[in-house]
């Protein structure tokens, strides 16, 4: 007898064995059989119907920033919709584990755009912990939706640890700084953390009025620090999560030393961002991943670059834009808060020349974004550079004159990176990339890429109906299931007899275009914000996580994420609950 059975489907293991048309049972929350043979239905609470779809295991999202949102709203529904039924939070150095709830907030707000007043609100009304250990029972008390696995954030730690004056300071951290750092970072390992994130990006800025547009606590910290938490991370085997920076290219190659074993000692596995065919970046990303390939064999490195394998298109409101943060001038306009403050910032002459040599170094890409929303209704639809062609003056002119007249309520969108689709598919098999770099539950307003699995799957689908193959769907499904899983050290990823039950149902006849178009849902939770998301519930029929039918034909199970949990707590070594 079983819980539930899914019939008929082709089944999809995670290792990348070959599928096949297989009933799955499913008892006590895990996979009880995988049978050629029809299963005996007598008793069985439910059945799905899988008939000429494919029943994969969850995806995993291994880099988020729903430390916040999963305090408010923890079925995280606009991933699992998308079959991801495991995320992985406290990613590029943001946690809110150990520091205050003011000091998160300010980490928090303006690095991953999300409300400054609706993610301190957050924090006071529902922190309960004081440490690892209890954070993790904090999670494990709410209805989760999906499984969750975390990371330690380093500014987090650095800021807990220092005080958020002295982490973003001058001053380096003492000796009695350091053995405090390690024994917390090893506390959290104890509790089932992945491991360390950390950001070496320097346009990271802090929010709030305190320390507003100071960098990120992480990027303060010297190679002693990391070296005395990288030991931590050695001794234990797990994972260092960072982002080097494009303005400290150098750093690149530290970390791949880092990491580097040397046949001396424990490698130091390391997951890096990011592998983007961009459009205006020094270094191709072919070039990257060549170097880290060739140092993790030369080496004994075990390094990786998370990879969106989408492309990353991007949308704003105005001059709100993260990547903003990498300039200058436009960091400088994102230190003001207020609307007319930028304007007039804006308007002066100095100011405009600065931004022009900025726009000519770095970001030409403007020139064919595309205005989506404008109070001046005949600019929608047009390019900056189409505007300025118009107008007779330069697209950096005519961008700051158009945000000076309108604002936030300028939307326009760009394509900065994995514009070239042969690109793309070559850098979706390098064995130095691994998939993720979603950003999901951050950057609200500008990107949303909460269904990047079932593109990549739509692209293999798609090139082998063109007769181009770049890869085998069962190769894309391991790429997005049990190969994380077992990088980062998850019992999760692969769906065989005695796994958890966490598995998605897709229909391969929607995976089209669909899946492309973005749309946007309020957030009352977080103050009304409309984010964008992806709404095209055609490609996933169900959803189950530990076995229990979440999602199905586009609607949420009753009490999801509300008033029973189905996902858990996965920690490092440690056996699913």
């Amino acid at each position: 007898m079983f819980d539930l059975i899914i019939k008929g489907g082709r089944w999809f293991d995670g290792a990348g064995s070959p599928s096949a048309i297989r009933d799955l049972g499913v008892r006590g929350g895990r996979v009880a059989a995988v049978s050629a043979e029809p299963l005996p239905q007598a008793g069985c609470r439910r059945v799905l119907d899988a008939a000429g779809c494919w029943v994969l295991p969850g995806f995993l999202d291994v880099h988020t920033h729903y430390d916040i949102e999963v305090l408010l709203s923890p079925g995280l529904p606009e991933s699992v919709r998308h079959g991801v039924t495991t995320v992985v939070l406290g990613n590029c150095s943001l946690s809110g584990v150990y520091c205050s709830p003011d000091d998160a907030a300010d980490l928090f707000s303006r690095v991953e755009a999300l409300p400054h007043a609706a993610v301190l609100d957050a924090l006071k009304r529902h922190r309960s912990w004081s440490g690892a250990d209890e954070y993790v029972r904090a999670l494990l008390a709410r209805p989760l939706g999906p499984n969750v696995a975390a990371f330690l954030g380093h500014s987090d730690l650095r800021a807990y640890v220092m005080g958020l004056g002295r982490a973003v300071g001058a001053d380096p951290a003492t000796g009695q700084d350091l053995d405090r750092m390690a024994a917390l970072l090893d506390r959290a390992l104890d509790a089932g953390f992945l491991g360390l994130s950390t950001v070496a990006s320097t346009h990271c800025r802090l929010d709030g009025d305190r320390f507003r547009s100071a960098r990120l606590p992480s990027t303060f910290a010297g190679w002693q620090e990391y070296r005395a938490l990288h030991r931590v991370l050695r001794a234990r085997g797990r994972v260092l999560q960072s982002a080097p920076g494009s303005a400290r290219p150098w750093n690149t190659l530290l970390f791949l030393l880092a990491g580097a074993g040397l046949w001396a000692r424990p490698r130091l596995k390391t997951s890096l961002l990011a592998a983007l065919d961009s459009k205006t970046a020094p270094v191709p990303a072919g070039v990257l991943t060549r170097v880290t390939a060739l140092a993790n064999r030369l080496l004994g490195a075990e390094v990786r670059w998370q990879h969106l394998p989408v492309p990353y298109e991007l949308y704003a409101d105005g001059i709100d834009l993260g990547i903003f943060e990498e300039f200058g001038a436009t960091a400088a306009a994102l230190h003001l808060r207020q609307e007319a403050e930028r304007a007039r910032l804006l308007s002066r002459r100095a100011y405009r020349r600065w931004f022009r040599r900025d726009y000519d170094r770095r970001f030409r890409h403007l020139y064919d974004a595309g205005i989506v929303a404008c109070p001046d209704e005949g600019l929608v639809g047009r390019s900056f550079g189409e505007v300025a062609g118009a107008r007779r003056r330069h697209p950096a002119e005519t961008f700051l004159d158009l945000v000076v007249a309108h604002g936030s309520r300028l939307r326009w969108r760009t394509t900065i990176a994995n514009h070239r689709p042969h690109v793309l598919d070559r850098l979706a098999g390098h064995p130095a990339v691994q998939m993720g770099f979603a950003e999901s539950g951050a950057h609200l307003r500008n990107m949303a890429h909460y269904n990047a699995p079932l593109r990549l799957l739509q692209r293999v689908v798609a090139a082998q109906a063109a007769g181009r193959p770049f890869m085998t769907v069962e190769r894309a499904v391991h790429r997005l299931t049990g190969e994380p899983a077992d990088w980062f050290g998850l019992r999760a990823g692969t769906l065989r007899a005695g796994d958890r039950a966490d598995l998605v149902v897709v229909d391969p006849a929607g995976l089209d275009d669909r899946l492309a178009a973005y749309h946007e849902a309020p957030m009352p939770d977080f103050g009304g914000v409309r984010r964008m998301v992806n709404r095209s519930d055609a490609a996933v029929r169900a959803v189950c996580v530990a076995g229990e039918p979440v999602f199905e034909g586009g609607v949420f199970a009753a009490g999801y994420g509300s008033t029973r949990r189905t996902g858990t707590f996965l920690g490092a070594d440690r056996r699913c609950a």
